[in-house]
């Protein structure tokens, strides 16, 4: 296509129609007129990027494999620049290229780049702008998937963590139910007898005693069975339900307790006695599971809330940092404990606060202690520890994983660079966590050899 006809293309698309004919009519004369078929690939990951491309007809799209599946990131139509560009650092492409429909285009060589600014000065400028678009579009729209994938692994443990508790609030329910309808039935059967006050008192003060559990101590599994073995041979002995024999064993009741229970009752009402004693005890046992469940996942939630930071999302705050890790811990627990992995927090007495964006820092920790967790092997380990040192709060996730090969090791925070599998991982969470720590005024640094990888954070400590 001669010159003059390019120009005359390039000015009727709007994006361009607004820069000077002479500078137009210069791209024309020294670009080259391209068409790339459907499937066709105008850059290959890892290769170098050496023309300015300037679309004529059709578009051109940019995907990722992300956890969540393909996504498109990046569209350019009629009009619109993209490539290299002047003045850009990206030199390299981070995904392939392929044409998903006939495109063509005004492609221009790097080597002219020196000229391009000095005789198009005004579409030198149009692509700088462009640069700074893009970057602030892109930096939003990739820290939000990262932020969703964040939020994914958030919710994942989360749902496991609580589904424990949740469970067993669930079941202990159901148990505390028929518990009590036991215990009543037992109430009335022992209480009909007509037992005198002195009677009473005694069994209010046996069941009492049996309700005091911290004299059995914890028993191993054996010891329990011996125990549970003993009180039920009693029974049978003093013909009593053996069923009593498990609730019973839960509480310190000995079967020398269980003599003097005997001797002191008539022997009618023993059976009814003890099922009343028992089905007490059972009943105080669950409700107590049930406050432990519902405490647990009353300590999850406001773990979360405190994750997430709910009621201040964006805004630099003073920032606790200690407990930021240890709800990162707890939010991670579930991956930790399905690797067998041990995971220990060692927070500095009296460390002192931070001013930083609450949430943005707890999505550091989370990207940070998730690759940790990835890194080492089942029954690995990590630490995770904040000293003060100077006037610096630091911050130091340790791992006994492989360490980082030397050479990925220059690359661990460059955008888009990942060594998981594809649809595993953005490649933006270490790139993303450096940045949101240079903005809240701190540095990040690795440190790695086989069999220990050190990711160290360092804010300022906030005054007074």
């Amino acid at each position: 296509m001669v010159p003059s006809a390019l120009a005359e293309r390039l000015a009727a698309l709007p994006p361009l129609s607004d820069l000077p004919s002479v500078e137009l009519e210069w791209l024309a004369r020294h670009g080259e007129y391209v068409h790339v078929d459907v499937g066709e690939t105008i850059a290959v990951k890892g290769v170098r990027i050496e023309l300015l491309w300037i679309v004529l007809s059709g578009h051109m799209s940019v995907y990722r494999n992300t956890p969540a599946g393909r996504r498109r990131v990046m569209s350019w139509g009629p009009g619109e620049v993209t490539g290299r560009l002047p003045y850009s650092r990206m030199s390299v492409a981070s995904v392939d290229i392929p044409m998903e429909e006939p495109v063509e285009g005004l492609v221009l060589h790097e080597d002219r780049f020196p000229e391009l600014v000095i005789r198009c000065p005004t579409f030198t400028q149009h692509t700088v702008s462009l640069m700074v678009d893009r970057a602030r579009r892109f930096k939003a729209t990739e820290l939000q998937a990262e932020k969703l994938l964040s939020l994914g692994r958030l919710s994942a443990g989360l749902a496991h963590e609580l589904n424990n508790p949740a469970s067993a609030t669930v079941r202990g329910a159901s148990r505390l139910r028929e518990g009590l309808a036991d215990t009543e039935r037992a109430a009335r059967d022992l209480f009909g007898a007509g037992l005198d006050e002195a009677t009473l008192s005694f069994l209010e003060e046996a069941r009492a005693a049996c309700l005091d559990s911290s004299a059995t101590g914890v028993l191993s599994a054996l010891e329990q069975a011996d125990r549970e073995g003993a009180i039920e041979d009693w029974l049978d002995d003093h013909g009593c339900d053996p069923a009593h024999a498990g609730p019973l064993a839960e509480t310190s009741v000995t079967p020398e307790a269980l003599d003097g229970l005997a001797a002191a009752l008539p022997e009618a009402i023993l059976d009814p006695a003890l099922r009343w004693i028992a089905s007490s005890c059972t009943t105080r046992s669950v409700a107590a599971d049930i406050e432990g469940a519902a405490r647990r996942i009353h300590d999850l939630v406001a773990a979360v809330k405190r994750f997430t930071y709910m009621d201040n999302l964006t805004a630099a705050d003073t920032v606790h940092v200690g407990q930021g890790l240890k709800d990162t811990v707890t939010v991670l627990a579930a991956k930790a404990r399905g690797k067998g992995a041990s995971v220990k927090v060692d927070v500095a007495d009296a460390l002192p606060p931070v001013r930083a964006s609450g949430s943005e820092l707890n999505q550091v920790w989370m990207n940070l202690l998730d690759n940790a967790l990835d890194a080492i092997s089942a029954s690995g380990a990590v630490e995770v520890s904040a000293r003060l040192e100077g006037d610096r709060v630091v911050v130091r996730i340790v791992d006994d994983g492989p360490g980082i090969p030397d050479e990925v090791a220059d690359h661990i925070f460059d955008p888009f660079f990942s060594t998981k599998g594809p649809g595993h991982g953005t490649g933006l969470g270490l790139d993303i966590a450096r940045r949101i720590v240079v903005q809240n005024g701190g540095g990040i640094d690795v440190e790695s050899r086989p069999g220990r990888t050190e990711f160290r954070v360092t804010l300022a400590a906030e005054d007074g």
